[in-house]
């Protein structure tokens, strides 16, 4: 540092398996993408470096068995990612990008993420664990980010489309005879699975503050905002613009107008739509045919999310080998995670529980052996 301290003095993110062979083989990473253009900017990276400091020669070293995790850039330069289009079973266009696993192949991962969270948000833990061998799948559902028409105005969808279309969609694309595929989920995300046409292609399935959204499960204060903004605020906002027009409080993605009602109302449950009369019956007999095995983990201060909030909706999947987990974010060094940091990069340790969880499913094929073998028996 520049007052005399020491920065770093040890290797944040060890990898075992790594090999001096293994590194004396990589190639600078920066040399990959200093002739792309900067996206704010008719320049490419280059160009804009030579404009800085003239005459200046540039040799790149850093790759990503010399850097540390403080030198992120060099690691992420190894991954790859390339957009693609998904398209759901009803024909709907859905913009999502695919992290090329670095390395040996572990296995295949879908990002579930959250309501009106843009896939974007997601990049960080892709990249993690694509750098780890993981085929890392983000996607935007549709009406939200790169896959929401001109106007929502109008938009006509229903809030389970993103699970039983567009999630679905994701497994298709991602489900491999060669290595399982995971499933990682944000909140909806956690909902979502249990929806899923295609759910028994995943082999586990690990989500992060996942609840069942009744305010009567947070605390006082923040029961009283999220009444505010379902009976008065949301209201407004809908009756204005004809959606919920959320960016124009600064609090995210603008959600159809299907979501912001359905999502209300199964809110308004103790226990989400497992609790609404109009829906509970087909549901739970849908959850009830997911058998996968699940870990369910929420910081003690997710407010929308608290782990008796958890609890409430997980109960719903009670034919699947199931464990929660409770995250005390300043206990273990991780600082406040509140409802959005398990994907943020402090949530680093976390995110490695995942993979290495995701680890112990058996070999795709060492599975498919043992299935015959039940069979044929």
């Amino acid at each position: 540092n520049d007052d005399g301290t020491v920065a770093l003095d040890h290797e944040e993110y060890p990898r075992p398996e790594t090999t001096a062979e293994g590194l004396a083989a990589l190639h600078p990473s920066f040399t990959k993408f200093v002739d792309f253009k900067y996206e704010q900017s008719d320049l490419t990276m280059a160009e804009l470096m030579a404009q800085k400091y003239p005459g200046v020669e540039l040799h790149n070293v850093h790759h990503a068995g010399n850097s540390s995790g403080v030198v992120d850039g060099s690691g992420a330069a190894n991954v790859q990612p390339h957009a693609l289009t998904l398209v759901a079973a009803d024909g709907y266009p859905l913009s999502a990008t695919r992290y090329p696993a670095v390395g040996q192949v572990r296995g295949h991962l879908v990002m579930a993420g959250a309501t009106g969270v843009p896939q974007g948000f997601y990049r960080h833990f892709a990249l993690f664990a694509a750098e780890r061998g993981y085929s890392t799948l983000t996607l935007d559902y549709r009406g939200i980010g790169q896959s929401k028409p001109a106007s929502l105005r109008d938009f006509d969808m229903q809030y389970m489309d993103w699970a039983r279309l567009d999630l679905a969609a994701a497994v298709d694309a991602m489900a491999s005879d060669e290595v399982p595929l995971f499933m990682a989920g944000h909140s909806f995300g956690g909902h979502a699975f249990g929806l899923l046409p295609n759910h028994q292609s995943v082999a586990r399935m690990y989500t992060c503050g996942t609840g069942a959204g009744w305010h009567g499960w947070m605390p006082p204060a923040e029961r009283l905002r999220v009444l505010l903004m379902w009976r008065v605020v949301g209201p407004m906002l809908v009756r204005w613009k004809g959606y919920l027009a959320w960016s124009r409080l600064g609090m995210g993605e603008d959600l159809p107008l299907n979501v912001f009602r359905e999502w209300r109302h199964w809110c308004s449950f103790p226990r989400y739509f497992f609790d609404d009369p109009a829906t509970a019956e087909h549901i739970t007999a849908q959850f009830d045919r997911v058998t996968t095995p699940i870990v369910a983990a929420n910081a003690l201060d997710d407010l929308w999310a608290m782990p008796a909030s958890r609890d409430a909706f997980m109960a719903g999947y009670r034919n699947s080998p199931y464990r929660a987990v409770d995250v005390d974010g300043p206990g273990q060094g991780l600082g406040a995670l509140g409802h959005m940091g398990y994907f943020r990069r402090q949530a680093q340790p976390l995110w490695a529980e995942m993979l290495a969880w995701f680890e112990e499913h058996p070999p795709l094929r060492q599975t498919q052996q043992a299935s015959a073998a039940n069979a044929a028996a």
